[in-house]
């Protein structure tokens, strides 16, 4: 039997640490607060994140390796610019004795270069069908809606001499005593036809990207490029999707990942699990973190979802 060696699959592989530590995201309103809110933030921010890299490990008592990263949300609005909000962010959090080695904008989660990162991840999805279902409902890729469970019917007013379908609580497909229904919006879609990516669908893409797990056509995604001059540019679209900041840095990617985050970001962290769940990840880019990881003697979760962790600390 005879093979051409170019018809073999080529997965690339990427660096990894042991632990991808994201100090916060920045969003619109956070930025019209001032740098009094980021001087907050990462003042709460630090003992979180000293207790994470102290509870990062390593076999053979080694220096785990941990990589810091902060994530902006250039995509559902642009503000100030990297010139401007760059610079402050790694000052505040300088002053609070963090280090951030990484930048990430937000909308590189959706598209990073010419790569539909966020179309290539919604066509991995594969729900896990409720106990009992027939496929009636539509597929996620149509309507734009997951969920991790079977949701109440519809009601219909009943037929002649039929009677009406009684009322029926959702159903979480793995619950435990009692559900915890949760249903997704993955994006929404204006008269134009313009896709607008949800914030849940973008946290996921950034899980995988931090977690190695991203790529296309083999290749991989997220790749961090250092910065070109002394200055930031004005524009957005401008700075790479991941920028790298600190020379010295461990790896971006990581086999597991730990987000400090204010609680008001519990909800959308819950759907990204959910997500998480249900996404055909890369077989090739699993299969490189589960040999390496051997390889190290670093125990990996086989879920996805369980390579994440994350603390919400009570605030604006």
């Amino acid at each position: 039997m005879f093979r051409e060696t170019a018809a073999d699959p080529r997965t690339q592989a990427v660096p990894l640490s042991h632990l991808s530590l994201e100090l916060g995201h920045l969003y619109m309103e956070d930025f019209e607060a001032g740098p009094q809110r980021l001087r907050e933030h990462f003042a709460r921010v630090r003992p979180w994140a000293d207790a994470a890299r102290a509870a990062a490990t390593a076999p053979g008592g080694r220096r785990p390796r941990v990589s810091t990263c902060f994530l902006i949300d250039d995509y559902f609005a642009r503000f100030s610019s990297p010139a401007e909000l760059v610079p402050l962010i790694v000052e505040e959090a300088g002053r609070a004795g963090l280090t951030v080695d990484y930048l990430a904008r937000e909308s590189g989660c959706a598209v990073t270069g010419k790569v539909p990162v966020a179309e290539a991840v919604a066509g991995r999805i594969v729900e896990s069908p409720p106990p009992g279902s027939y496929g009636l409902r539509p597929p996620a890729r149509q309507t734009g809606w997951l969920a991790n469970g079977e949701r109440s019917p519809v009601a219909r007013a009943p037929q002649a001499m039929k009677r009406a379908v009684p009322w029926e609580p959702p159903k979480e497909t793995a619950a435990r005593r009692h559900s915890v229904f949760l249903d997704v919006e993955l994006w929404s879609d204006d008269a134009d036809g313009h896709r607008l990516w949800s914030c849940p669908f973008l946290a996921a893409v950034w899980q995988l990207a931090r977690l190695g797990l991203l790529r296309n056509e083999g290749e991989a995604v997220f790749v961090a490029e250092q910065p070109t001059a002394d200055a930031f540019p004005e524009d957005w679209d401008d700075l790479p999707s991941l920028v790298r900041l600190n020379p010295r840095a461990d790896p971006f990617a990581a086999y597991r990942t730990a987000s400090v985050l204010p609680n008001r970001f519990l909800p959308v962290e819950h759907a990204v699990r959910v997500l998480l769940d249900q996404l055909d990840v890369d077989h090739g880019a699993l299969r490189q973190v589960a040999e390496r990881s051997a390889r190290e003697h670093a125990a990996v979760p086989d879920s996805v979802a369980d390579r994440v962790s994350y603390v919400f600390y009570a605030g604006p």
